[in-house]
C-alpha cells in the first residue's frame, strides 16, 4: 500500500516469479522518455538493454497479472539530490495507456510545459508534477482525469487562470496548485469537490494575483483539513460562515489577503478555529497589534495546546509585547515567523518559547542594545534568520563579562545583510555554537582576514556563505580542512593571494563531500593547479572576476565527472583541450567569457548536449560554428558568443529552441540570411555583423510567437523594409539602425502593437511617417533619425504615443511647425528634432513635459516600464533566461556626438538645433529643472534670454549660439553650478558678461560673434574698466567724454519724442522687424548710457579725494 497525505494507491508486488514481464512496446516508450532526460545521478541506471524487463527497473511498477505499467515513480530531491533535468517527453508517455501513478516532482525540467494531451491518461489516479520548474499555463484538459485523486502542481513556473474544468474532478482529495503566477479568479466549481481534503491556491509572492471573491458556501469542502489561499480576495462575512462549518481544519494559510484585518466576522472565526490548528499563517496580510490581540486574547483560544507553527510574517505588527502574548498563549509552539514586521525588540522584551526549534525575525529592526545573549532562546532551537535586522559588531560580544546561552542544538543560522564589520563575529560563532551546519554571512561589510580559529571550532559546518563583504588577505588553507564542509561562498570579496597556495596548503579532508566552490570577484592571482582536480566531487566550481591566468588544459578538468556548472570568465586563461578530449561532464551552465577558447570553435562543446546557459563571448574565436553546435542548443535557455570573429552563414536547420531562448551573437562576421530556427527564440541580438537579407527571414508564413526582441543593427541589410511584420507581432525591441534600407515605412508596422521600442537610425528611408504607427500606442522609444523622411511631424505621435520617453527624429527632412500635440507627452525625456526644416515657434506648452519637471529621475519607475517582467512577459516570452538588449541613442553632447547606454535613466534632454525656429525662446522652458542638455543652436531665434534661466540649475550643456538673441546675458546664468558648457556665440547679446562662480572658467569663444559684450574672458573691455593714469602729478583721464554722453542724451530724448513718437509709432506697430531692430538699438542705448554714468560718477569720487 502507498500512502501520500492521506491518498491511498494499492499496487501489487510485481517481483514474484510468476508475474509476466512488461510489454515491449511500453518498454521502448519508456527508453523513448529517458532519451531526453538528463540523469547525471544514476536514477535511471537500470533502464538498459541490460535489463530487459522493464517491471523491474527503478521507479516502475506493473500489474501483477498483465504486466502493464502502472506506476511511474521518479521523483528526484532538486535541493539534495539526486535529480533529473533535462527536456521532458510527455508523448512518450502516452502508450503507457494504464499507468494510474505518475510522480515527476522535485527535478529540474526548466521550461518544459504541462502537455495539453494529459487527457489521454484516463486512468491516473495520481499525478505529482510539483516543484520542477514547469512553465506555463495549466491545461484545462486535466479536468477530463475523472480517476484523480490527487493532483499537485505547485511551485511552478505556472501562469494564467484556474482552469474551470478542475471542478469536474469529483474523486479529488489533494488540490495543489500554488503556483507563482496564476492569475483571475478561484472558479466556484471547485466547491463541488466534496472529498477533498487538502487544497492550496496561489501563493505569497509578488506575482501572485488571484483576486476576486472566495466563492465558497456553506456545505462546501466540508473535509478539508488543510486551507491554504495567497491572494488580494475580496473576503464577505458569508466567507467566514463557510470558514466556521470547516470543523475538521488543522491547517490554515491566508497571504495577501489585505482586507483580512479589516473583516471582524473573519478574525473571529480564525480565532475560534485557533484551538484545534496545528499550524496557522496569515502572511502579509495588513495586521495590526490590536488584531493579534483579537485573535489570541479570545476566551475561546486563550491558551492553546495544538498549535505548533505560526506564521505572522509581512505585517504592520510594532509592539514587542506581541511577542509577550504569543509567549502566554502557546508554550508548545515549535516553529514562529515574524519577518518583515516593525517590532522594536529591547533587552527586556525577549520571551522564552521553551520548545521554539525554528525562528525567524528577519527585517525586524533590533535596537542597538540588544545582544543574541540577551535572548532566553530555546535550548531546543535548531535554525535562527536575523537576516538584516541592523545588527551590528557589539550585538555579539566575546567578553567574558557576557553569559552566553549555549546554542548546542542551533544547525542553522542566517545573519547576512546586517551592519556587522569587525572579525568578532567569528569569534563570537567560534565560543556559541560547535553543532552549526549552515551559516549565513552575506552581504555584510566584513573587513580584514577570516581568524584559523574559526575553521577548527566549526568544524561541524556544511554550507558557509561569506559573500558580499569587504573580507581581505589570502583565502584560508584551513577551508579545506572543515571536513563536512559541502558549499563555500566567498565570491564579492577582497581577497587575494595565488589560487595555487589555497589549493596546495590544503589538507581536503572535504574534497569527498565539497560540491560548491564560488570565488568569483575577489583578486586572486596566479595560476589554476592541476591539483585542483582532487575536488572530484564538484559540482559548481565559479572562479570569474579574479586575475587568474595561464592555460586550463583537460588535466585540469579530468576528474570532475559530477560538474554542472562552471564559470571562468572575465580572466586570463587559456582553454587548450586536445582535439579528441571528452570531457567527463555534461554541463548544465558554462561561462568563459573573456578567456581564450581561440582561434578554432572548441570541439570539445559537441559533447555538451544539455547546456541550459552558454557564454563565450569575447573568445577569439575566428572560425565557422560548425552545424553539430547548433543542434545542441535543444536546451539552451541563454547563449552569448558576441564580441569575436565568427564568420560564414548560419545553416537553415529544422530545428527545435522549446525554451525560448535568449540568443547574443553580436560583434561577429555571421553573413547571408538569418536561419527561420532562431525566430523561435525570446531575444535574437544579431548586432554589427553582415546579415543582407531580411525579407526572407520575416515573410516565410512563419509565425515568430515569442520573439520579444529583434537587433539586425549595424549590418548590410538593402532595399525596402518588408511589409509583413504580422508574423512578429508580439515584439517589444525592434532595433534595425544603421543598416541600407530605403524605401517607406511600410503599413503593416503599424500591427507590432506590444512594441516597446522601435529604432530605425541612420538608414535611408523616405516618405511621411505612416499613420499606422499610430497603434504602437506601447512605444517607449522611437528613433527614425539620420534618414530621408519628410512632411510634418504628425499630430498623433503626441495624441497616441503618449507613453514615449525617448523620441529622436534628427536629421530628416521634416518640416512645418512642431505640433502642439506634442506636449501630451508627459513622460518626454529625450526629445531631439535637430536638423530638420522646422519652422516657426517652439511652442510654450513644453511646459506640460512633467518628467522634465522633476530634479531627478525616478529609475525605479522607469525600469518597471520598460523592462517589464510581468505575467504577461513570462506567459509569451521568457520565464527564465535575462535580457542583453538595453536603450542606446547618440546624442550632441558639449559639442560631440556621444553614444549613451540606458539613456533613459540619466538624461533628460532637448536638442531642437539646426531648424528655421523663429520667436522667442518660452520662459516655460526654464520650468524644466531636471533638463541635463539643452541645445537651440542655429535657429532664427530672437527676443531676450529668459531672466530665469538660472532655474535650470541640473544643466550641463547649454547651446544658444547662432540665433538673434539680443539684451543682456541673465546674471542668473550664474547660479547653474553644474553647466560644464555653454555656448551663446554668434547672437546680439550686449553688455557685461556675468562673472562668479564656474562662469570664470569659460573661454571666449562661447562668446563671439556677439559684437556689444563686454568683458572677461573677452578682450573687449567694458567703458569703465580700463583707465589710463597719467605720470606722477597730472590729472587723471578716462575714455569718453562728457560731450559723447550729453549728446546722446539731448539726441535720445528729442528723437525720442519728436521722430520716434510721431515717424516711428505707425511703422513699428505695423512690421515686426522694426520693432526687433528699434528695441536692440534702444538695449544699446541704455546700456551706453548707464556705462557712461558709471565712468561720470567715478570720476568725481576721485574728484573730492584729491
Amino acid at each position: 500500500m502507498l500512502h501520500i497525505s492521506g491518498v491511498v494507491v494499492a499496487f501489487n508486488n510485481s517481483s514474484e516469479s510468476s508475474v509476466p514481464k512488461c510489454i515491449e512496446m511500453e518498454r521502448q516508450a519508456l527508453l523513448s522518455f529517458k532519451q531526453s532526460l538528463v540523469d547525471d545521478f544514476g536514477m535511471l541506471s537500470t533502464w538498459s538493454d541490460d535489463h530487459t524487463d522493464c517491471c523491474k527497473w527503478k521507479g516502475v511498477q506493473c500489474h501483477n497479472q498483465t504486466g502493464l505499467v502502472q506506476l511511474l515513480d521518479l521523483h528526484g530531491n532538486y535541493n539534495f539530490r539526486p535529480y533529473l533535468s533535462g527536456a521532458i517527453n510527455f508523448t512518450s508517455l502516452i502508450h503507457l495507456q494504464y499507468i494510474q501513478h505518475l510522480d515527476l516532482s522535485d527535478n529540474y525540467f526548466s521550461g518544459s510545459y504541462i502537455p495539453h494531451f494529459m487527457d489521454s491518461f484516463t486512468n491516473l489516479r495520481y499525478l505529482n508534477l510539483s516543484n520542477s520548474y514547469f512553465s506555463g499555463r495549466i491545461p484545462s484538459e486535466l479536468g477530463s482525469l475523472l480517476q484523480l485523486r490527487y493532483l499537485d502542481l505547485g511551485n511552478n513556473y505556472l501562469w494564467g487562470e484556474i482552469p474551470v474544468q478542475i471542478g469536474n474532478l469529483i474523486h479529488l482529495q489533494y488540490l495543489d496548485l500554488g503556483g507563482f503566477y496564476l492569475s483571475g479568479k478561484i472558479p466556484y466549481q471547485i466547491g463541488n469537490l466534496m472529498k477533498l481534503q487538502y487544497l492550496n491556491l496561489g501563493s505569497y509572492t509578488l506575482s501572485s494575483n488571484l483576486s476576486g471573491a472566495i466563492p465558497f458556501h456553506i456545505g462546501n469542502l466540508p473535509f478539508l483539513h488543510t486551507l491554504r489561499l495567497g491572494g488580494n480576495f475580496d473576503i464577505k462575512a458569508e466567507d467566514a460562515q463557510w470558514l466556521s462549518t470547516l470543523h475538521s481544519l488543522t491547517i490554515l494559510e491566508l497571504s495577501s489577503v489585505h482586507k483580512l484585518g479589516s473583516s471582524h466576522q473573519w478574525l473571529q472565526t480564525i480565532s475560534k478555529l485557533i484551538p484545534n490548528l496545528k499550524e496557522l499563517r496569515l502572511i502579509d496580510c495588513n495586521l495590526l497589534d490590536y488584531d493579534i490581540q483579537s485573535l489570541f486574547h479570545s476566551p475561546s483560544s486563550n491558551f492553546s495546546t495544538s498549535l505548533t507553527i505560526l506564521d505572522l510574517s509581512s505585517n504592520m505588527l510594532t509592539s514587542s509585547s506581541t511577542l509577550q502574548l504569543l509567549f502566554n498563549f502557546s508554550l508548545h509552539l515549535q516553529e514562529l515567523y515574524l519577518s518583515c514586521n516593525n517590532i522594536a525588540l529591547a533587552p527586556s522584551l525577549c520571551p522564552h518559547f521553551p520548545s521554539l526549534k525554528i525562528l525567524d525575525l528577519s527585517y525586524i529592526k533590533l535596537t542597538s542594545s540588544v545582544y543574541l545573549s540577551n535572548f532566553n532562546i530555546s535550548s531546543k532551537l535548531q535554525k535562527l534568520r536575523l537576516q538584516n535586522c541592523s545588527l551590528i559588531d557589539t550585538s555579539f560580544p566575546v567578553s567574558p563579562s557576557y553569559t552566553m546561552n549555549p546554542l548546542s542544538s542551533l544547525e542553522f543560522l542566517d545573519i547576512s545583510r546586517n551592519l556587522l564589520k569587525s572579525s568578532s563575529i567569528f569569534h563570537w560563532l567560534s565560543n556559541i555554537t560547535t553543532n552549526l551546519r549552515t551559516l549565513y554571512v552575506q552581504n555584510n561589510f566584513l573587513e580584514g582576514s577570516i581568524p584559523d580559529a574559526f575553521g577548527k571550532a566549526l568544524n561541524s559546518l556544511e554550507i558557509l556563505i561569506l559573500s558580499n563583504n569587504k573580507l581581505q588577505g589570502k583565502v584560508p588553507s584551513f577551508f579545506g580542512s572543515m571536513c563536512r564542509l559541502q558549499s563555500l561562498h566567498l565570491e564579492y570579496n577582497r581577497l587575494n593571494g595565488e589560487f595555487s597556495s589555497f589549493i596546495q596548503n590544503s589538507s581536503w579532508c572535504n574534497r569527498h563531500t565539497l560540491r560548491t566552490l564560488q570565488l568569483s570577484y575577489n583578486q586572486i592571482t596566479g595560476k589554476i593547479p592541476e591539483s585542483i582536480s582532487l575536488l572530484s566531487e564538484l559540482e559548481y566550481l565559479s572562479l570569474e572576476g579574479n586575475s587568474l591566468e595561464g592555460d586550463i588544459t583537460e588535466s585540469h578538468l579530468s576528474n570532475f565527472s559530477k560538474l554542472k556548472y562552471l564559470f571562468l570568465s572575465h580572466n586570463s586563461l587559456s582553454l587548450k583541450f586536445v582535439p579528441s578530449w571528452i570531457p567527463p561532464f555534461r554541463l548544465s551552465y558554462l561561462g568563459l567569457a573573456s578567456c581564450n577558447l581561440g582561434p578554432r570553435f572548441p570541439s570539445w562543446l559537441q559533447t555538451q548536449s544539455s547546456l541550459i546557459f552558454l557564454d563565450i563571448s569575447d573568445n577569439g574565436l575566428n572560425d565557422s560554428a560548425p552545424e553539430w553546435f547548433w543542434n545542441n542548443l535543444q536546451t539552451i535557455q541563454e547563449l552569448n558568443m558576441s564580441h569575436n570573429n565568427l564568420i560564414g552563414s548560419i545553416p537553415n536547420l529544422q530545428l527545435k529552441l522549446p525554451y525560448r531562448p535568449s540568443i547574443n551573437l553580436n560583434s561577429n562576421k555571421f553573413e547571408g540570411k538569418v536561419p527561420l530556427f532562431l525566430l523561435q527564440a525570446s531575444e535574437l541580438l544579431l548586432s554589427a555583423n553582415k546579415f543582407s537579407d531580411l525579407f526572407s527571414f520575416l515573410c516565410e508564413n512563419i509565425t515568430a510567437a515569442n520573439l520579444a526582441t529583434l537587433d539586425l543593427s549595424y549590418n548590410q541589410i538593402k532595399g525596402k523594409l518588408p511589409d509583413c511584420w504580422k508574423s512578429v507581432d508580439q515584439l517589444l525591441f525592434l532595433d534595425l539602425s544603421n543598416n541600407e534600407l530605403s524605401g517607406k515605412i511600410p503599413v503593416s508596422m503599424g500591427t507590432l502593437v506590444n512594441l516597446e521600442a522601435l529604432v530605425l537610425q541612420n538608414n535611408s528611408l523616405m516618405g511621411e511617417l505612416p499613420s499606422s504607427l499610430k497603434n504602437c500606442n506601447n512605444l517607449i522609444m522611437l528613433d527614425v533619425s539620420e534618414n530621408m523622411l519628410s512632411g510634418p511631424i504628425p499630430s498623433w505621435v503626441g495624441e497616441s504615443l503618449q507613453q514615449l520617453i525617448i523620441l529622436i527624429m534628427r536629421e530628416n527632412q521634416f518640416s512645418g511647425s512642431i505640433p502642439l500635440h506634442l506636449c501630451y507627452l508627459k513622460h518626454i525625456q529625450l526629445l531631439d528634432l535637430s536638423r530638420n526644416k522646422l519652422s516657426e515657434e517652439i511652442p510654450s506648452c513644453f511646459k506640460n513635459f512633467t518628467a522634465m519637471s522633476e530634479k531627478s529621475i525616478n529609475r525605479t519607475a522607469i525600469q518597471r516600464r520598460v523592462h517589464w517582467y510581468n505575467n504577461t512577459y513570462c506567459e509569451i516570452y521568457n520565464v527564465f533566461s535575462g535580457s542583453y538588449y538595453t536603450f542606446h541613442i547618440t546624442w550632441m553632447w558639449k559639442g560631440v556626438e556621444r553614444r549613451f547606454t540606458y539613456p533613459e535613466l540619466i538624461l533628460q534632454s532637448i536638442d531642437l538645433s539646426s531648424n528655421n525656429l523663429t520667436g522667442e525662446m518660452p520662459k516655460e522652458i526654464t520650468y524644466m529643472i531636471g533638463l541635463v542638455s539643452l541645445n537651440l543652436s542655429r535657429n532664427s531665434l530672437s527676443g531676450e534670454i529668459p531672466a530665469d534661466i538660472g532655474n535650470l540649475n541640473s544643466l550641463e550643456f547649454l547651446d544658444l549660439s547662432r540665433n538673434q538673441f539680443f539684451g543682456r546675458i541673465p546674471s542668473s546664468i550664474s547660479q547653474i553650478d553644474s553647466l560644464g558648457k555653454l555656448d551663446l556665440s554668434h547672437n546680439s547679446l550686449s553688455g557685461r558678461i556675468p562673472l562668479g562662480r564656474h562662469l570664470d572658467t569659460f573661454d571666449a569663444s562661447c562668446y563671439e560673434g556677439n559684437i556689444d559684450l563686454c568683458g572677461k574672458p573677452l578682450e573687449k573691455r567694458c567703458p569703465g574698466d580700463e583707465r589710463v593714469t597719467k605720470s606722477e602729478g597730472g590729472e587723471v583721464h578716462d575714455e569718453g567724454d562728457d560731450s559723447a554722453l550729453y549728446g546722446a542724451l539731448y539726441m535720445s530724448l528729442g528723437l525720442g519724442f519728436l521722430t520716434g513718437f510721431w515717424g516711428l509709432l505707425g511703422p513699428l506697430l505695423v512690421w515686426e522687424a522694426w520693432r526687433i531692430a528699434y528695441m536692440r538699438f534702444l538695449t544699446r542705448l541704455t546700456d551706453y548710457i548707464l556705462v557712461m554714468v558709471e565712468v561720470k560718477i567715478a570720476k568725481c569720487q576721485r574728484w573730492f579725494k584729491h
